[in-house]
C-alpha cells in the first residue's frame, strides 16, 4: 500500500512549521489577493520565500493556494503578481478558475496545477479532462462516497487525486454560496465568507398579508431593507478591516420559509456562534486505511484560520492514521477521541458512506464543543526543570494536562506552578500571562491541553 501525502493548513509561518514537526509532508498556504483565505493570512511575499525555502530545506513541499473566482480586475493584475510567486517555484499552483489556469499553463507550462476543491469535481470524465490540460492533480469534491471515489481512481490511474479527511463543511457545493455576499456584501468566492451559514436562525410568530407578502406578528422587528446603496447614504458602514460591513449585518431580521410561512427567522449570532444551516465538522480519521487501499495520493485537512494547537494534534493525528493503514495495523479507535480535544461543532464523516441525514446538522447545539480537553499554552523554553509557559486558556495546580509534543506526548497532573518572578501560584488565569511549570526534557515548541 502505498503512503498517502498529508497535506496540511498553514495560514502562518509558525503553523506550517507545527505542521511539518508532527508529521505533515506538506502544507498550502495562498497570497490574500488571490486564495480563498483574505482575512488571517500573513503569506506575503517574503513570508511565502520564507515558507517555501524551509519546506525544501526540510524536503517537505509547500503549495500556493491561487483558487478564488476572479472578476476583471483580479484577471488584470494576476501574471505579474504572480510572477515573483513562480520563481520561488512551489511545488504546485492550487486553482480554481479555468480562465487563470489557462493563462498560467501558457506562459508557465513548467508549473505544476492542482485542481481546487472550489472547481467542484465530480466524475472521472471531468478529472480526464483537466489530465488533458495538462494539470497534474485533482483535489476531489466532498461530496463524494468512498465508492465514488475508487470509480475515479480506477477510470483515471494516471492522475494524482487529493480529498479532505477533516475540516469544516460548506452547505454549498464547497463554496459556491451567496449567502454571505447577500447578508454582509462579503463574498466567500473572494475570500471573505462571514460563515453566514453558522449564524442563529430564530423562530418568530408571522403571518401572510393581503398582498402575499409574510410579515412578523411582532411589531418590534423591523422590515429590512438590503438596499446597499440607500445603506450608504444613511449611515457610516461599521469597520471591518479592509472592507466595511453593512449596518444591517449584525441588526435582527427576518427569513421565511415559503413552505412554513408562519414560520419567520430572524438571522442573529450569539456569543456562541448560530446555526441552522451549520453542518457538523469533516472527520474521516476512520476512512484513511480505505482511502489509501484505494490509491489516493494525499489527504488533506482544512483549516487555515485555526490555532496552532489544531494544526498540531490534527497533523500528529492523521500521521499515526496514515502510518498504521501503510503497516497493516488496526485502527486505533483512541485517535477518535484525541480529535474530539479539537473544538468542533460535532463531527461527521460527510459523504464518504452514505448521504447523511438531518442527523449529521447541527441545529440543537451550535457552539464549538471541547469537552474533553482545551488548549492552554504553549511551552516557550524549558531550562533547569521548569517549562515557561505562554498562557493561552486558564489552568491551575490539580489540573490534568497532556503535553503535545513532536518527540511524543506524556500526561502529568500539575502539582505546583510559578508566576514569571518566580513566585508560587495556583492559578494561570488566561491569554497573556506567563508561568512556569516543573518539566524535565527539552519539550520547547510544545503545547499544553488541559482534560476537563
Amino acid at each position: 500500500m502505498k503512503s498517502p501525502e498529508l497535506l496540511l493548513p498553514a495560514g502562518s509561518l509558525d503553523k506550517m512549521r507545527a505542521a511539518y514537526a508532527f508529521g505533515a509532508d506538506a502544507v498550502y498556504a495562498g497570497q490574500p489577493r488571490y486564495s480563498l483565505r483574505a482575512r488571517n493570512n500573513e503569506f506575503k511575499l517574503e513570508e511565502l520565500q520564507t515558507g517555501i525555502t524551509e519546506a525544501h530545506a526540510l524536503g517537505k513541499k509547500l503549495f500556493v493556494a491561487s483558487n478564488l473566482m476572479p472578476h476583471n480586475a483580479k484577471v488584470k493584475t494576476y501574471m505579474a503578481d504572480m510572477q515573483p510567486v513562480i520563481e520561488m517555484k512551489p511545488d504546485a499552483l492550487i486553482m480554481a478558475d479555468p480562465g487563470l489556469i489557462a493563462m498560467v499553463r501558457e506562459r508557465w507550462p513548467e508549473v505544476d496545477v492542482h485542481l481546487s476543491v472550489q472547481a467542484n469535481t465530480v466524475n472521472y470524465a471531468a478529472v480526464k479532462f483537466w489530465k488533458s490540460l495538462g494539470l497534474t492533480r485533482v483535489i476531489l469534491s466532498r461530496e463524494l462516497s468512498l465508492d465514488e471515489i475508487e470509480e475515479i481512481r480506477q477510470e483515471c490511474p494516471d492522475m494524482e487525486l487529493e480529498v479532505f479527511v477533516h475540516g469544516a463543511l460548506c452547505i454549498a457545493y464547497s463554496g459556491r454560496c451567496l449567502l454571505s455576499g447577500y447578508f454582509n456584501h462579503r463574498d466567500a468566492n473572494q475570500g471573505t465568507c462571514t460563515n453566514s451559514c453558522r449564524w442563529d436562525y430564530k423562530i418568530d410568530n408571522a403571518e401572510e398579508n393581503g398582498t402575499g407578502d409574510i410579515e412578523p406578528l411582532a411589531k418590534s422587528i423591523e422590515k429590512i431593507d438590503f438596499d446597499f446603496d440607500k445603506a450608504l447614504s444613511q449611515s457610516a458602514l461599521s469597520d471591518c478591516g479592509d472592507q466595511k460591513r453593512h449596518p444591517m449585518a449584525d441588526r435582527v431580521y427576518v427569513i421565511a420559509r415559503q413552505d412554513h410561512p408562519n414560520e419567520l427567522m430572524p438571522v442573529m449570532e450569539d456569543e456562541h456562534g448560530t446555526y441552522i444551516m451549520n453542518s457538523k465538522d469533516l472527520r474521516a480519521v476512520e476512512h484513511v486505511e480505505k482511502l489509501a487501499k484505494i490509491g489516493i495520493d494525499s489527504l488533506k485537512v482544512e483549516g487555515r484560520t485555526k490555532s496552532i494547537y489544531y494544526v498540531a494534534r490534527t497533523a500528529q493525528v492523521y500521521r499515526q492514521a496514515i502510518d498504521d493503514a501503510v503497516a497493516g495495523r488496526p485502527f486505533n479507535y483512541g485517535l477518535l477521541g484525541a480529535l474530539d480535544a479539537l473544538a468542533n461543532r460535532g463531527y461527521t464523516d460527510g459523504f464518504y458512506e452514505r448521504h447523511h441525514t438531518h442527523e449529521q446538522q447541527n441545529y440543537m447545539r451550535g457552539h464549538s464543543e471541547s469537552s474533553r480537553q482545551q488548549y492552554v499554552g504553549d511551552i516557550v523554553s524549558c531550562e533547569n526543570g521548569l517549562a515557561q509557559i505562554d498562557v493561552k486558556n486558564r489552568f491551575s495546580v490539580g489540573d490534568r494536562l497532556e503535553i503535545i509534543h513532536p518527540q511524543g506526548n506524556q500526561i502529568i497532573d500539575l502539582a505546583e506552578m510559578r508566576d514569571k518572578n518566580g513566585q508560587i501560584i495556583t492559578v494561570a488565569p488566561g491569554s497573556g500571562h506567563k508561568v512556569q511549570i516543573p518539566l524535565s526534557g527539552n519539550l520547547s515548541g510544545g503545547m499544553i491541553a488541559r482534560f476537563l
